[in-house]
């Protein structure tokens, strides 16, 4: 008995493919940019400060005053001067006439002017520590400021886009084939 055979022969498909690849090109413009910053606006107003000084007692207390004052001064000693000459004056005449009740108003009188004075010893400071009055007012500061923003203006570039899509050729080199034998 013969068993029946069969024969089966095949031939692959052989394909050639062509690949063109895709290309893409993207660029981005940097963005146009301009940036002003203003100044800022300062404004300083001051007061200057003030110092007053009355020197005025202590050139009086050293002798140094005005005309003016310096003939006032010397009037009034003058008029006091009298005034005690006319008192003293008048105190020795009534010492005098009164001489007969006794004692002895002639030594009495020549002792006061020539006897021994009471003199004041001791140091006066000229000036005197409080004669310089003073008085200050301080100086002010006033600042005002005024910030300004910066000035921004922005100009976006879009980017660019280049593409080329890619392609796939395809060619068929070997065409595929079965071939099928079968004996009894």
């Amino acid at each position: 008995m013969k068993i029946p055979q069969i024969q089966i022969q095949t031939t692959k498909a052989e394909l050639w493919l062509t690949i063109q690849q895709p290309k893409q090109q993207i660029q981005q413009p940097q963005a146009e940019m301009q940036i002003q910053q203003p100044a800022a606006e300062l404004a300083i107003r001051t007061t200057e400060g003030q110092l007053y000084i009355d020197s005025t007692q202590a050139r009086r207390d050293l002798g140094m005053v005005s005309s003016m004052e310096m003939t006032k001064n010397y009037a009034e000693k003058g008029k006091q001067s009298a005034l005690a000459g006319v008192a003293r004056r008048a105190r020795e005449g009534e010492q005098l006439m009164s001489i007969e009740k006794g004692g002895n108003a002639i030594y009495s009188i020549i002792d006061a002017k020539t006897g021994p004075k009471n003199i004041k010893m001791g140091m006066k400071f000229i000036p005197s520590g409080d004669s310089v009055k003073t008085t200050y007012t301080p100086a002010t500061v006033d600042i005002q400021t005024q910030k300004n923003e910066p000035q921004i203006a922005v100009q976006i570039n879009k980017p660019t886009h280049h593409y080329t899509p890619g392609n796939v050729k395809i060619d068929l080199i070997q065409k595929p084939s079965i071939q099928i034998d079968w004996e009894v």
